[in-house]
């Protein structure tokens, strides 16, 4: 988390505009749709201290993965759902005013639900951290809402973006279903539940996003609207993707 962000060497963002079409969207919360960068950081602090772990070693592995799993390493005795809940509930409600929207995230969002497209938030949040944001910023909440609490084995694990395409009624591999991340664990996590990825680059360096291997890298989701179905499938919904990454080996 907070980490600079750098292109590759030989590399634009500036892919001409593609068209795609999917039967659904699995999202990501922190990072994705929101950037709580700044209040994740004073979160930690405060969590450190407590549990006598620097905050810095904390960071250092925390970002796209659950509270609960850097807990069972970090200080095993804090590692249960109330005592999670109970710290990420907190977190919107001390530090609402330190997260910001992503670009782009709120103008796809209503796109979509005025489409009535199928779409969810998988997250490694808890449900009190993900509803307390989407308050506090007053974002769309969906119909289905995947999160920490939902699988056993959190990101890069597949089984919540797997669950996710379940509860879409899209788990068949006939379905395109498109995954929003930002962190390498995320990626991973959605490319093994056999969907498509786009990254954005607003959390890990460039190269980062890339080694974990999504389909399509942008800056943030203003590269991102939403344009319509696709002609003769009403069911499909149709996403304009623009400036992309464009790295020397993918112009050859």
């Amino acid at each position: 988390m907070g980490s600079i962000v750098e292109s590759p060497a030989a590399a634009t963002f500036d892919a001409p505009p593609e068209s795609v079409s999917f039967d659904g969207f699995l999202f990501d919360m922190d990072g994705t749709i929101i950037d709580s960068t700044a209040a994740v950081v004073k979160h930690w602090e405060t969590v450190g201290q407590e549990i006598g772990v620097s905050p810095e070693v904390i960071l250092q592995t925390s970002h796209g993965r659950r509270s609960i799993d850097i807990l069972r390493i970090l200080a095993p005795e804090k590692a249960n759902w109330e005592y999670v809940k109970h710290m990420e509930g907190l977190l919107p409600k001390f530090h609402g005013a330190d997260a910001v929207e992503i670009p782009g995230a709120r103008d796809l969002l209503q796109g979509l639900i005025a489409r009535d497209a199928p779409w969810a938030i998988v997250t490694s949040g808890t449900v009190p951290l993900v509803t307390g944001w989407l308050g506090v910023l007053k974002l769309p909440a969906p119909e289905h809402l995947v999160t920490a609490e939902s699988v056993t084995d959190g990101k890069p694990d597949p089984a919540c973006y797997l669950l996710g395409r379940e509860r879409l009624g899209l788990a068949g591999p006939d379905k395109q279903v498109l995954v929003l991340e930002d962190s390498p664990a995320g990626i991973r996590a959605g490319k093994d539940a056999g969907c498509k990825v786009l990254a954005v680059v607003t959390s890990h360096t460039a190269n980062e996003v890339l080694s974990a291997g999504p389909d399509w890298v942008v800056k943030d989701l203003a590269s991102v609207r939403f344009v319509g179905g696709t002609s003769g499938d009403s069911s499909k919904v149709t996403l304009e993707i623009s400036n992309a990454l464009v790295t020397k080996n993918t112009r050859a």
